[in-house]
Formats: structure tokens, C-alpha cells, sequence
């Protein structure tokens, strides 16, 4: 056994995850990482002698919760080794390597070596040990494989990291680095692996997932036919997937609306496993205020990809993300984003009011918009999203779908099954009889009585 072994063998170690769905992939590789290494896990709320905390920087709410759980830690078990890990750890890790309650800085691209880091930060309890690389020079994907997921039936699958796209308000290129993106065969070894354990559904996400494949420091995705053939590493991975015995869908992360030309989009809908669900990046419908993001495509040609995506595929959940407040963004702008969003019809929304950050160029543009009006544009665009969310759903009233189980649960004393349509429509499978299991892939019928933050449906047998 290695030294390292010796140091963190029957530690009790707590692990925190806060941001987006690679960061939740990142801790399971450094969760297995330590448990190897014969650590303990413990849950975060409890006392442990080891609190890792993967941080997020996405926001100025996100720096905030990243250092108030960080403090967290430290007040469960003051004598305990608190390591701050990821995004906001490398964007403020000078910072946070000289405050009180944090021993350990892991920055991105140095997870791997999170046990040998700690085993040296526990010998050396005194001193405060920062791990930072200038991410941005970093050229090659750091590998973090996991054999196993805390998800009871859904697998995400980390493809690739980092993003040359240097939106104005985004600090995650400066965090993340260039795109660099992780082996076909690591990817394939690692979905075969979940496949084996049960795992039926993959999702494969990444910084800038539409990047996958292309060269580290040049890559910037093209609206032309040259474009086309730049995003076929990503189309050739996904009919790899495909073909691996045991899973039933394949679902993708966020993707930037230029990926979807005719022919990429024709492509992917000859895969039978794809799920009919797409998040296309929007962040406002208003194609000046896209100027001033610098997001490299207009309003015209978001729609294009839609309407390519709806040519393909039957009903397919579009979902976005959208910013209101942009720095600029006048009453008429965000007037304009409102029509769009009722015009695309999108089926989700995720909304965002801008948050400033410090070193993007949009913390310096003028115009910034009040607190106030943020919230006031939130709430309107709040009220849009759920007409919209609802009236999605309801096209599917008396539909037969097919339901991948999930977890059990009762309401008004009635047993339910809760899963979700390829169209990520959660479903609530009446269950009277508690046969249904987890993790098993039903026929329903839908027949559109809301239940919590779903539908009610019938079964109708194994699919």
C-alpha cells in the first residue's frame, strides 16, 4: 500500500457537489477515487475528517453558496480537512488558500490527484496547500472514470471540458480552459462498464458539448457545410453508443443551436436510442442583445434549428436557457425575447438574471440593468415558461409513451411510480399493486390529470 493509501485509509470523507451536471460527474470520479484509497463515506451534514467540496463559479450566487458551504464544513467538524475543489477554486483559489478553514485548493484539471494531494495536506495539517494550473494552457483532458453512479437509473457520461466561445458575460472559459475532449474509447469503455451494472440511459454533457472532437486551442464551431463535417466526431461517438448492447436511450447535454444543420440532424434521427429532447442554448431572443453576448448566432438561424429538429422528430421536447437583464437590455429587447420564446414554443426554460462577473467583458459594459427590473423580467418570463411547460404537456393527453421507472412514491395514499418520457415528460405510473420496480421500461398512457410536477398515466405493460 502507498503512502497515500496509508494516509487516507479509514478517513471518514463527505463530499459536497454544487453546480451543473459535470461537476456531479467530477465528484463521482473523486468519490471512487477515495474510497479506493480505503476512505469512508459519510454523509456532508455529518462529522467527517475529510469535507470535499466541488465548488461552482457560474454566477455571483454561486461563488457565495460555494464559500458558505465551504465554512459549512469547517463548522461540522473544526479538526477536519476541508478541500475546495473546481470552478470557483480556480478562479479564486490564490484567495481562498490564505483563509482560515480551508487546508486544501484543488483547481480543475488537478482532480485525478485529489488523494495524493490530501494525503500531502493531511501530513502537512499547518500549512495551507493550493494545487492551481493555468487552465488555459492546459492541452490535455483529464481522465476521471467512474464504474458506478449514485443515480438509480440515469448515467451522465463527461465527454469533454472546457469552451472557446468567450461569451461577454461568462467566466467558465477562464475557469474550464480550451476544449480538450476525452478518448472515443475511455467514453465507450466506461458506457459499456454502466451498461453491464443496469444502467439503461446515458446522458453525455461536457463544458461545450458541441465542441467534442475538435482541435484543443482552434475549435470554434462553423455555421457553414464546413461546420457540418467538424461536428462529426460527436455524430461518430453517438452511433458507437448506439450499437452497445443494454442501453435503451441516449440523451445529450446542452448544444449550441449551430450544431443542428439539416444533415446533422437527419443523421441523428436515424439513431433509434436518441431521445427526442434537445436543450439548445438560446439566452435571449433579441438579436442585438445576442450581439452584445457575443453568441455567434442570430434569432433567424435558432429558429432554423428548430425547425430542422421538428422536421425529424416527432414532438421533440426543445428546451433553453435564457438571461434577462443583460447589460443594455431595454424594455423593448427583452419584449422581443418574450415573443420569441412563445414563437419557438419552447417545452422547458431555464432563466437566469445576468450576474455580474468580475474579468468578462460584460462587467464592464454600460448600461448595467437594476436588481429590481431583473426580477421584474424574471417573474414575466416565470409566467411564460409555465404556460408554455403546460401546454407541451398537454399535447400528450391519451398518448401511449413509453416510461422508464424511477422511484416509488405515494400521494393520497395511492402508490405511484415516477419516471420520465424520452421527451423528459415526468410521469406518475399508477401502482396499486407496488410491482412496478426501479429501473424497468414501461408502456403508459397518459391521460393529462397533474400530479406534483407531472402527469398522472396508466400502464399498459413492459415496453
Amino acid at each position: 500500500m502507498n503512502k497515500e493509501m496509508h494516509k487516507i485509509e479509514g478517513k471518514r470523507v463527505a463530499f459536497l457537489t454544487l453546480g451543473c451536471k459535470v461537476n456531479s460527474y467530477e465528484t463521482e470520479g473523486m468519490r471512487e477515487l477515495f474510497l479506493k484509497a480505503g476512505a469512508v463515506e459519510t454523509e456532508f451534514t455529518k462529522e467527517a475528517d475529510i469535507y470535499v467540496v466541488n465548488t461552482c463559479s457560474v454566477t455571483n450566487m454561486a461563488d457565495r453558496k460555494s464559500r458558505q458551504m465551504l465554512h459549512r464544513a469547517k463548522k461540522n467538524n473544526p479538526s477536519a480537512l476541508v478541500v475546495a475543489a473546481g470552478c470557483y477554486a480556480q478562479a479564486a483559489g490564490e484567495t481562498l488558500s490564505t483563509q482560515e478553514g480551508i487546508d486544501l485548493v484543488v483547481g480543475n484539471n488537478q482532480k485525478a490527484k485529489i488523494v495524493e494531494l490530501t494525503a500531502e495536506a493531511l501530513e502537512k495539517k499547518e500549512e495551507r496547500l493550493c494545487a492551481l494550473l493555468d487552465i488555459g494552457k492546459e492541452k490535455e483532458y483529464e481522465e476521471l472514470p467512474i464504474e458506478t453512479v449514485t443515480e438509480r437509473t440515469r448515467a451522465y457520461i463527461k465527454i469533454e471540458d472546457g469552451c472557446n466561445q468567450f461569451c461577454s458575460y461568462c467566466i467558465i472559459p477562464y475557469v474550464r480552459g480550451r476544449v480538450r475532449s476525452r478518448g472515443e474509447g475511455e467514453i465507450l469503455a466506461e458506457i459499456t462498464r454502466l451498461a453491464k451494472e443496469g444502467y439503461k440511459e446515458v446522458v453525455l454533457t461536457g463544458i461545450h458539448l458541441s465542441s467534442y472532437g475538435l482541435s484543443q486551442f482552434d475549435a470554434t464551431l462553423a455555421d457553414t457545410a464546413e461546420g457540418e463535417s467538424k461536428v462529426l466526431p460527436l455524430l461518430a461517438l453517438l452511433k458507437k453508443v448506439q450499437e452497445l448492447p443494454g442501453i435503451e436511450r441516449i440523451r445529450l447535454g446542452s448544444l449550441e443551436p449551430r450544431i443542428m444543420t439539416e444533415a446533422f440532424v437527419k443523421e441523428l434521427a436515424s439513431l433509434s436510442k436518441i431521445c427526442p429532447h434537445f436543450h439548445l442554448s438560446l439566452q435571449s431572443g433579441c438579436d442585438a442583445t445576442l450581439k452584445r453576448m457575443n453568441r455567434k448566432y442570430t434569432t433567424t438561424e435558432y429558429r432554423q434549428a428548430v425547425e430542422y429538429l421538428r422536421m425529424y422528430f416527432d414532438k421533440p421536447a426543445i428546451t433553453t436557457d435564457i438571461i434577462v437583464g443583460f447589460p443594455g437590455e431595454t424594455e423593448e429587447e427583452f419584449a422581443e425575447t418574450l415573443l420569441f420564446a412563445r414563437d419557438i414554443a419552447f417545452s422547458q426554460i431555464h432563466i437566469f438574471k445576468y450576474s455580474r462577473r468580475a474579468g468578462t467583458v460584460a462587467d464592464r459594459m454600460e448600461h448595467q440593468v437594476p436588481e429590481q427590473i431583473k426580477s421584474e423580467r424574471s417573474d414575466a418570463l416565470e409566467a411564460v415558461e409555465k404556460e408554455l411547460r403546460e401546454a407541451y404537456i398537454r399535447q400528450f393527453d391519451g398518448a401511449e409513451e413509453t416510461v422508464l421507472s424511477e422511484e416509488a412514491t405515494v400521494l393520497d395514499c395511492v402508490r405511484y411510480m415516477t419516471g420520465h418520457t424520452t421527451r423528459y415528460v415526468k410521469v406518475f405510473v399508477k401502482d396499486r399493486d407496488g410491482v412496478l420496480q426501479e429501473n424497468e421500461t414501461v408502456r403508459v398512457k397518459i391521460y393529462g390529470d397533474k400530479i406534483g410536477d407531472g402527469v398522472a398515466a396508466e400502464q399498459l405493460g413492459p415496453a
